[in-house]
């Protein structure tokens, strides 16, 4: 799992909450390949890794906040996404930005419910 691009904390928890920041498709230091998809398999991968941390799992996600670069892509962003997270649906919202840290097509937040 890569490094915070900033200076942040990747997740928090806040009672029952854990809240994970922005996590984009980065595996070993660089970009996934595959473009959309493959980042955004990468991003889910390190979303999951930062929810272990918190002692929660990607079925514990009850809200994402998606940013991709280009809407064009969406609808492989979405079978992505939910080939990633299985019959597992937390509400979601998606925005279209014009640009991403480190040249990335995709950023994926997180809020989890996960009682302490």
């Amino acid at each position: 799992m890569s490094k915070p691009l900033g200076p942040y904390t990747p997740a928090v928890r806040a009672g029952d909450f854990i809240i994970v920041s922005g996590q984009v498709g980065v595996v070993d230091g660089a970009l996934a390949e595959g473009g959309v998809a493959g980042q955004t398999s990468a991003a889910i991968a390190n979303l999951t890794a930062r929810l272990a941390e918190m002692g929660a799992e990607l079925t514990d996600v009850v809200k994402t906040t998606c940013f991709l670069v280009d809407m064009d892509a969406f609808a492989t962003f979405n079978d992505a996404y939910v080939e990633g997270f299985g019959a597992h649906r937390p509400a979601r919202s998606t925005v279209a930005v014009r640009e991403l840290p480190v040249g990335a097509q995709v950023e994926i937040e997180a809020m989890a419910y996960r009682p302490d």
